[in-house]
């Protein structure tokens, strides 16, 4: 080993480096601690790349399994925003190429942070053969109640699809589409075109709650979603509900009767 090597070029030589090899376990030899503590950076860098390629893996492995010859076109379907408070739901149908390597690291929208989501949900737009997000508003949810609004809505998010599918995944939930459907319980956990719908779903409502935040304020929707917070709590207690408050959600229901 050439200990003449700065420890700066090493370093830029390991962000090249894709796989090990035979400079790497010679580099090993270099006693010097910045040069230690660049090999072990790199190592953690390439077992966290080879658990998500694997990862991965196994979400097109279960993807494949529903194709067939001659259907091979899957979308997903995810909705974000069913326990809330208030704002509307969100549903997301996405259909992915064949060829989607670009997306490596798309996983459930919650397992992943605000920035990784903001970045995939542009990747799978460009990447995507077809997507569309449907919104469903506070009032609908009240007059059809959660669970058929958000059947409504991930049923119209298909009939969206400029591509039509050949088969349909839905995260939990039996939907009539005229296409084979299959409810997949944690299913953008298991599947890539799932995972991919909850992404847009979650980002496209968190923009809206973001916006519904600045119309109203005492209420916290841009950090709380819509969820009962202490903020979100206190707002409805001083301010009373908006418009964008479920009135067959408690707190709300009550107030809401106490107000007619």
């Amino acid at each position: 080993m050439n200990t003449m090597t700065t420890i700066q070029q090493i370093k830029e030589q390991l962000q090249n480096l894709q796989e090990p090899d035979e400079w790497l376990e010679g580099l090993q030899l270099d006693e010097r601690k910045g040069v230690q503590l660049a090999i072990a950076q790199w190592r953690k860098q390439y077992t966290k790349k080879q658990q998500l390629l694997e990862e991965f893996m196994k979400k097109i492995a279960f993807e494949d399994s529903y194709r067939t010859p001659g259907k091979t076109l899957i979308a997903g379907i995810d909705e974000a925003g069913r326990g809330p408070l208030a704002g509307p739901v969100v549903t997301a149908a996405v259909i992915l190429p064949e060829d989607c390597s670009a997306l490596v690291g798309v996983d459930d929208s919650k397992k992943i942070s605000k920035a990784q989501r903001q970045q995939f949900a542009e990747l799978i737009r460009r990447e995507a053969v077809s997507y569309s997000v449907h919104i469903q508003s506070a009032q609908a949810i009240d007059e059809l109640n959660i669970y058929q609004a958000t059947k409504q809505s991930m049923e119209e998010a298909v009939r969206q699809l400029s591509v039509i599918p050949d088969v349909v995944l839905a995260d939990a939930m039996n939907l009539s589409v005229g296409r084979p459907v299959y409810s997949i319980i944690k299913g953008d956990e298991k599947s890539l075109c799932i995972a991919a719908a909850s992404i847009l779903a979650k980002t496209t409502r968190d923009q809206l709650m973001e916006e519904l935040h600045e119309e109203f304020p005492w209420y916290g929707f841009n950090e709380n979603a819509g969820y009962g917070t202490a903020q979100h709590l206190k707002g409805l207690e001083t301010h009373g509900f908006c418009i964008h408050h479920r009135k067959t959600f408690e707190p709300i229901k009550t107030m809401w009767s106490d107000h007619i």
